[in-house]
């Protein structure tokens, strides 16, 4: 095996064909707040409701189950990404750790998942916008917001890490407020409030903390665990940073207390200020009756304006996450080679149109097709973030004996009791995926079923790719630091 030279792990991000490559533009600040924003989806704020109705409070449970594999599956990526920062993340350190087929197979699917979000996301905000401005249609707004965030997108990563910085900043002091006042009106601290409605008595009355049986933790799990997704975009935006190791590092470290605050302590101020089985959850939503139940005026306004926040930053993030996918893949030959183009200011310009695209027909096919076409793009994306979570875990099981062997200085961060921990995740997530497959209430069996049949269709095409190019197997930490080093130092073949 021929040594290639090793990228220094506080270089600029990778160069490209065509273009300057990806450049370091995220500051500091940008990193952190994209690094904390992420991990708050605008599910945690629509979403919560049903998983409140279905397991009561005991759904704090299901949220700490999540929690748990987040924060474990985190800590497995940032070792790699410590390690070698790169835009392709997971996928990239597939392709080392397993083979092309892998990187190839992954990078695709989550590619998927994030031009459908752009659709969901995009028709969210359009039907809050259009309560707003009724005067414009909602497949206007939906098109007005794309075009807007896809043109902050086009101008530099800088652009787009400044917008996230406010949509994030805007998300993260929302709900410390709501959990400061929320948590000071359970205690009894808050003047104004019905303290016989809100307390502690209600995590165990009203049918106990576990009025719908034990089983309603796992249901509840099948309908928290997608409101996670995107916790791993700090480790892509990472490769565009001064310092990418230090951004890594600090964003898998910090995952343990973004993961408690925002989602369990949000969560337990919904289910201790009100009774899970309130009407007002189910008719209002979970924040939007906590709101009113304080007292606060226009509740309903101002949790639309959140979510709209958290629909923007989810939009955002999005089109940034799919793109540099894309550039990943055209850098290792799994896309066109255009996709790895940049332009004098980094930007990937054709994977963004590419998947900006695909987002505006998925769009078109809400509205045209709602129940058909679009709902099965949905249904098949579904399962891709257990999909992720999953290759995450058997390429760090391999990529930490390769790492260990030829740079060991560069296990900087560390998966917790390797590689049972590892192994135990694992388990976990196809233990989920399988009680997925007996859940036919809430289309989770669909929702596998259609994700399995498109993985299938993606896994064929990475074969058959492979074959005819001759494939490779893993590669060595140093050749896969090699591929994000300057042109001029790279063998090519």
């Amino acid at each position: 095996m021929t040594s290639q030279p090793t990228q220094k792990s506080a270089g600029p991000a990778e160069p490209a064909a065509g273009g300057h490559g990806l450049q370091a533009g995220l500051k500091n600040r940008h990193l952190s707040m994209i690094a904390i924003g992420g991990v708050i989806g605008a599910g945690l704020f629509v979403g919560s409701s049903s998983g409140i109705a279905t397991a009561g409070p005991g759904i704090l449970l299901s949220y700490a189950l999540v929690g748990t594999l987040v924060v474990l599956v985190m800590r497995m990526l940032g070792e790699m990404s410590a390690a070698n920062p790169t835009s392709g993340s997971f996928s990239a350190h597939a392709d080392r750790a397993l083979g092309s087929w892998a990187g190839f197979s992954i990078g695709w699917l989550y590619w998927f998942f994030w031009v459908v979000v752009l659709a969901v996301e995009a028709t969210a905000g359009a039907v809050i916008l259009e309560g707003w401005i009724p005067s414009v249609p909602q497949w206007a707004w939906a098109l007005i917001v794309m075009l807007v965030l896809t043109a902050t997108n086009l101008v530099s990563v800088g652009s787009y890490g400044e917008f996230e910085f406010w949509f994030a900043g805007i998300k993260v002091v929302a709900i410390a407020a709501f959990i400061i006042i929320g948590g000071l009106a359970v205690f009894g601290l808050l003047p104004g409030v019905d303290s016989d409605q809100a307390g502690l008595s209600n995590l165990t009355e009203h049918g106990g903390f576990l009025p719908n049986g034990p089983g309603a933790i796992l249901t509840g799990v099948l309908l928290v665990v997608f409101s996670f997704m995107g916790s791993e975009i700090a480790t892509l935006a990472a490769g565009e940073s001064e310092n990418p190791q230090q951004a890594v590092t600090k964003a898998t470290n910090s995952i343990i207390w973004r993961v408690a605050v925002f989602y369990l302590g949000s969560i337990f101020v919904v289910v201790a200020l009100l009774p899970w089985d309130s009407k007002s959850i189910a008719e209002d939503g979970s924040y939007v009756a906590a709101l009113d139940s304080l007292g606060i005026p226009h509740a309903g306004q101002i949790m639309n304006f959140i979510v709209l926040t958290s629909v923007l930053s989810c939009l955002n993030s999005g089109l940034y996450t799919a793109s540099r996918m894309a550039f990943s893949l055209g850098q290792r030959g799994d896309a066109p080679k255009s996709f790895a183009r940049t332009t004098g200011n980094g930007v990937p310009r054709t994977a963004i149109f590419a998947s900006v695209a695909f987002g505006f027909v998925a769009v078109f096919f809400n509205y045209k097709f709602p129940d058909s076409v679009f709902l099965f793009l949905v249904n098949s994306s579904g399962a891709v973030a257990l999909f992720v979570w999953l290759a995450i875990c058997f390429s760090q099981l391999r990529m930490r004996k390769i790492i260990k062997a030829e740079a060991p200085e560069k296990l900087v961060v560390k998966m917790w009791l390797y590689p049972y921990l590892t192994w135990a995740t694992a388990a976990l997530i196809v233990f989920v995926l399988g009680y997925m497959l007996t859940d036919t209430e809430h289309d989770g069996r669909k929702t596998v079923l259609l994700s399995l049949l498109v993985a299938a269709l993606v896994l064929a095409v990475a074969f058959i790719k492979q074959k005819v190019r001759g494939g490779h197997g893993p590669a060595s930490v140093e050749a896969a630091a090699a591929s994000d080093a300057p042109r001029d130092e790279v063998k090519t073949g």
